[in-house]
């Protein structure tokens, strides 16, 4: 009932699963203590502190560099781009608990993304899809080795070598993201968030750039430079001494000095004015390449018709000293401004797109200048260094945690508390940061695993299923181990269902006199080969909102990839161990 609820969508996932819970517990199937011991477990705990480390690393600018050069301008094809994310993600997440990489790397995606007018579901999925690839690679790679392992050494037997589960988890690894790679373009979504697009209905402001030595691309054509097909702004003119080039062709070349003017909607105009060598303001306290967004804002105000700033020059009215703002670009309706933005002058029912100290909407909001000022973009940008002081919080939370020097609880909840002690990340945003759901989820998760445990129906269908594939031999019984293990992650998380099957595989073990090993790194595979639903590998959660994700998306391209994971391992373990 409560799969068939998820893949309907009646409700969000995380009020359907809990719903199930309350079941089960009204049901005296579990305890009070078993339905909410999820709620209090490490690892729902740890991926909450993560939430607020990944929205800190929006900051460091140098990650989100690395990102945008390894996913490449909007010229490059989707499977280039799959294979350069991919496989880097999968060779961190061998060493590296996965979780926080994907959390770091889901708002550097959506970003690059947005700014490129490509779907982020494209992509969220195949990210955490390499993670769980990878992490099958190396003992530590996924908690679910490290259950196996550890209760393997409590029945009496050799835990995993660090590099065992790598012969048959790297094979696997590989051909699953070459199927990404291939066909992740066509059994992905292509769900875009609201589309940034320039019409007839829209309001179009102006923005004026000056093109300055630091720029990339110079003395590139407006094409290769990237400047043509900006998602949500066009570039319609260009001033280069006393000459005005309009329209502009695709083969113009850009040149230093040049001024670049633009129209687009305030949200592609402050991205745009992020870019290296593309120069709006010149303003020590407004630099918007080092903004502190705890301080600074975006604000739109329209012009009244009783403003002492009518018939005034931008530079005339000293706006920027009498308001402690500086105008970003202009929207005048029924008609498209191409001067620079000091020299025009302002006229009844302009709409002003303005940077400004935070509470400027309040202070100025009765002001005869303005018939109306409101708050504009909900940004979040902080200075180079602050930026890079995340990224190293980040490594070194990475570090003592791979390195076992403190639990990865312990890890991230010290980085997420030095996130806000340093002023990367303010308490508010903190706390906007940590998705309810998918903690809500997690948490209930666990309960749900324990009365599947408790009613005897887990290891009822395991063995069942294992026993009846007996006639096939050693193949045989462990394809229906992986098909049990990996099912039963469709509804419940991978720890779980490592949990609950081992004393099933033990007794394959013992039944078949089957070596222990195949068998056992069937389980760990099939445990973490959790493709097909969102709900059993925490990686999957956290990028199902993100992506705009529903439940049949991940059974689309999950359940082959499913299927390719099994027939690969079943290969290699045959050729390894029969």
């Amino acid at each position: 009932m409560m799969g068939l609820s998820l893949a309907k969508e009646i409700f969000k996932p995380s009020i359907i699963v809990f719903s199930a819970l309350l079941l089960l517990l009204f049901g005296n199937i579990i305890t009070i203590d078993e339905a909410f011991d999820g709620f209090s477990n490490k690892g729902m705990i740890a991926v909450g502190f993560l939430f607020v480390v990944s929205a800190a690393l929006q900051a460091s600018g140098l990650f989100e560099n690395w990102v945008m050069r390894i996913l490449g301008q909007n010229r490059s094809g989707f499977r280039m781009r799959y294979f350069r994310l991919l496989f880097p993600v999968a060779a961190l997440s061998a060493f590296l608990n996965n979780t926080p990489i994907v959390a770091s790397l889901i708002p550097m995606i959506k970003t690059w993304s947005k700014r490129n007018g490509i779907a982020s579901s494209k992509f969220l999925i195949p990210l955490s899809y390499a993670a769980i690839l990878g992490g099958t690679c190396t003992l530590i790679g996924t908690s679910t080795n490290l259950v196996i392992h550890g209760m393997l050494i409590e029945s009496g037997f050799e835990g995993f070598t660090f590099f065992e589960i790598t012969k048959v988890g790297l094979p696997v690894a590989f051909i699953a993201i070459l199927f990404i790679v291939f066909f992740g373009k066509y059994l992905l979504p292509d769900r875009k968030e609201p589309i940034v697009q320039l019409g007839d209905q829209t309001r179009e402001f102006v923005v004026e750039a000056k093109v300055s030595r630091d720029f990339a691309h110079l003395n590139q054509t407006v094409e290769n430079a990237g400047l043509r097909h900006l998602q949500g702004l066009f570039l319609f003119q260009i001033t280069r001494g006393g000459e005005i080039i309009a329209p502009v062709g695709r083969e113009e070349l850009i040149q230093v000095g040049d001024r670049l003017f633009f129209t687009g909607l305030p949200e592609t105009i402050f991205e745009l004015q992020k870019m290296v060598g593309l120069d709006t303001i010149r303003d020590a306290e407004f630099d918007l390449k080092n903004l502190d967004s705890d301080r600074l804002g975006t604000y739109e105000a329209v012009v009244s018709n009783s403003s002492s700033l009518v018939g005034q020059t931008v530079r005339e009215s000293e706006f920027r000293k009498r308001y402690s703002a500086v105008i970003l670009a202009i929207h005048r309706s029924g008609s498209r401004i191409n001067r620079k933005i000091g020299d025009i002058s302002f006229q009844p029912n302009d709409t002003l797109f303005i940077l400004a100290k935070r509470g400027f909407d309040t202070e100025y909001y009765h002001t005869r200048d303005f018939s109306l000022v409101s708050s504009s973009l909900d940004i979040y940008e902080k200075p180079k260094w602050k930026g890079n002081l995340a990224l190293l919080i980040l490594i070194a939370m990475i570090a003592v945690a791979a390195l076992e020097i403190i639990p990865i609880i312990q890890a991230a909840a010290g980085a997420a508390v030095l996130m806000v002690i340093t002023g990367i990340l303010s308490p508010q945003d903190a706390r906007k940061s940590v998705n309810v759901d998918v903690l809500l989820l997690i948490a209930s998760s666990f309960g749900i695993a324990k009365g599947l445990q408790n009613s005897g129906l887990a290891e009822f269908l395991a063995t069942h299923l294992t026993q009846s594939l007996d006639v096939f031999g050693p193949v045989g019984v462990i394809s229906g181990l992986y098909i049990a293990s990996s099912v039963l992650t469709w509804i419940i998380t991978n720890n779980a269902v490592a949990a609950m099957l081992f004393p099933v595989a033990l007794a394959i073990q013992n039944v078949s006199d089957l070596d222990i090993r195949p068998v056992m790194l069937t389980l760990a595979l099939g445990a973490s080969a959790s493709f097909v639903t969102p709900i059993g590998y925490q990686t999957n959660l956290m990028v199902y909102g993100p992506g705009g994700y529903q439940f049949k998306d991940f059974v689309r391209i999950g359940l082959p990839l499913n299927v390719i994971v099994g027939v690969i391992a079943i290969i290699t373990l045959k050729l390894l161990y029969f």
